[in-house]
């Protein structure tokens, strides 16, 4: 079955969408299938009211820039066509969340969720992943080797593109320690055995030098002197059927 997601990012004339702050920017990017399809939905937005001295610096977006842009009304059902029926994927989602829904509700419109098939917080998703750690769009770039050095001011389109990126690399599911070889049948859906390719030539193999040896071999004879017994290790290796493990 086709999966499609939309990420999504916005960008505003303040922080609280209560106090009459509105959305100045909309950034979207699809995925279907975990695969940029290449469309995408950029909107700049006449807010119709001043840009906070905070925000302006956060996106360089100032009133007079924006003076000649459509006002949300006039995009709202192209805002809502692109995400209907998608799972959404926003970086701190109640923020963006908030500010759409406030636009919405001015027009009479059902609020943003009930376009879609769901909606997912990236930011709450990262700090599951990477708990105790910085997890802004930036931490996360750096941390997954996505480039964003062309990020000196913040853009919806921008950081939708970057958030995709960084999602596909958070949830690739990587952090398995399973070794599976892989043949280039399997890789294009053909299932079968890959026991003749093991191990593979790429896999580094490191050989313990005689002093390594020399060192697992003392630490063996102290458990056994200590235990009064054999070490675990030492049975395993010699075959002992007392010490293998159920």
């Amino acid at each position: 079955m086709t999966v499609r997601r939309v990420v999504l990012d916005t960008e505003t004339t303040g922080l609280s969408a209560e106090d009459g702050h509105r959305v100045i920017e909309i950034g979207c990017v699809e995925l279907i299938d975990r695969r940029p399809s290449g469309r995408t939905l950029h909107l700049y937005l006449n807010p119709e009211r001043d840009i906070d001295a905070g925000a302006l610096a956060v996106h360089g977006l100032s009133r007079e820039r924006l003076r000649d842009e459509p006002v949300f009304a006039q995009i709202a059902e192209r805002l809502v066509d692109f995400v209907a029926g998608a799972e959404v994927l926003i970086h701190n989602a109640p923020f963006d969340i908030g500010f759409l829904d406030a636009e919405l509700s001015r027009l009479g419109m059902r609020a943003l969720r009930e376009w879609t098939a769901s909606v997912v917080d990236t930011l709450a998703l990262a700090r599951q992943t990477h708990p105790g750690r910085r997890n802004s769009l930036d931490a996360l770039c750096e941390r997954y080797g996505i480039a964003n050095s062309h990020r000196t001011l913040h853009g919806a389109l921008l950081d939708a593109q970057l958030l995709a990126d960084v999602y596909l690399a958070m949830t690739r599911g990587q952090d398995s320690l399973e070794i599976v070889p892989v043949s280039p049948s399997v890789e294009r859906g053909i299932q079968e055995s890959a026991a003749d390719d093991w191990p593979p030539r790429s896999l580094r193999v490191l050989v313990a030098t005689g002093e390594e040896l020399a060192e697992h071999n003392e630490t063996l004879a102290a458990i056994a002197r200590e235990s009064k017994k054999p070490a675990l290790w030492t049975g395993l290796a010699q075959g002992d059927p007392s010490t293998q493990v159920a």
